[in-house]
């Protein structure tokens, strides 16, 4: 069985190469740990741990044990350094003057003592390994099979900053790409062996697919929208772009005199005919048979929504009920 365990220190949103960590490790593990790397409060942001939680169940990524703070472990590690003899070990500390545990000896100890057989990790941990290894020799314990993945670059080829665009769990969120899209980008990613560029434009095509995979009531609920938009929102980009289709419908339009009377009396018409009982193949015959005779559509959308642009106009009758439909384009008319 394969124990892995994800460790993150508790620094805020998850950069997106620290989430490829945890998918991976997720993927990869029959069984995971979530430790919190905290034993250096310099690096520990107020609500750091709070902002990883949330991420990880945001993506769908669970975990089996944890979280493990090591901070709270400090007496366990200054028994591994007596046990050693010494506070330095080839050259780097193991021990601060305060006693705290540093990173390389604390990792350590929780890989052993939680039988951890596995540790995926980026490149940038890569000349830690040799180290860990004569760690775990002088305390006797067996280390892990130790597995680097590439990391996510910027467009500069650098490490992607984490206030670059995207560049963490938390800004994807607000850019509203849903969690699916973000996971499916992950997975696509795999288990690199070498480093990768960050593909946003690709993130957001996988944003599109998810829209329109999501349930019907789910996209609703996300976007707090009624269920009859949803048919609008499904060509949109992202779950922002949703909600602004839903409002756009939504929001009663200022009233403008419409070019094109005859128009909307005809759609008032064919309207009144579907007897209150609309379904989506008869709001897109009304389009059609507008269009058939010659119906300015353009007019239509304006009456409806206040703009010349937007979502299939079909699904704009479709999400109006219909006194709300009639109200507006008898509003244009007058």
């Amino acid at each position: 069985m394969i124990r892995a365990r994800f460790a993150p220190s508790p620094t805020g949103s998850l950069h997106v190469g620290n989430a490829l960590s945890a998918a991976i490790n997720r993927r990869e593990g029959d069984w995971l740990l979530l430790r919190i790397d905290d034993t250096d409060p310099a690096r520990t942001v107020l609500g750091g741990e709070e902002a990883i939680l949330d991420d990880l169940r945001w993506l769908g990524i669970g975990w089996d044990e944890g979280p493990v703070r090591q901070s709270e472990r400090n007496q366990r590690y200054r028994e591994a350094a007596g046990q050693l003899g010494v506070t330095r070990f080839d050259g780097i500390t193991l021990l601060r003057e305060d006693g705290s545990a540093t990173y390389h000896l604390a990792s350590v100890v929780d890989d052993a003592d939680f039988g951890i057989t596995h540790v995926f990790r980026g490149n940038d941990h890569r000349p830690n390994e040799e180290l860990h290894r004569r760690l775990h020799a002088a305390l006797g314990t067996t280390a892990p099979q130790y597995v680097h993945h590439g990391l996510i670059l910027g467009e500069d080829g650098k490490k992607l900053s984490k206030r670059a665009a995207g560049a963490t769990v938390a800004s994807l969120r607000e850019l509203g790409l849903p969690a699916e899209a973000v996971r499916a980008y992950l997975e696509e990613l795999g288990l690199p062996r070498h480093d990768v560029h960050y593909d946003l434009p690709r993130l957001r095509r996988l944003a599109l697919d998810a829209i329109g995979a999501l349930p019907d009531e789910e996209l609703a609920g996300r976007v707090g929208a009624p269920l009859e938009v949803v048919p609008a929102m499904r060509g949109a980009r992202d779950l922002l772009e949703a909600g602004r289709i839903a409002e756009s419908i939504l929001a009663p339009p200022a009233p403008e005199p419409t070019s094109s009377p005859e128009t909307l009396q005809r759609f008032r018409e064919l309207r009144e005919r579907a007897n209150g009982q609309l379904d989506a193949a008869t709001a897109k015959s009304i389009v059609r048979e507008l269009k058939a005779v010659g119906g300015d559509l353009r007019a239509l959308r304006l009456a409806l929504t206040g703009a010349e642009r937007g979502p299939e106009l079909w699904a704009v009758v479709l999400a109006l009920p219909a006194d709300e439909a009639l109200r507006r384009v008898d509003a244009a008319i007058r």
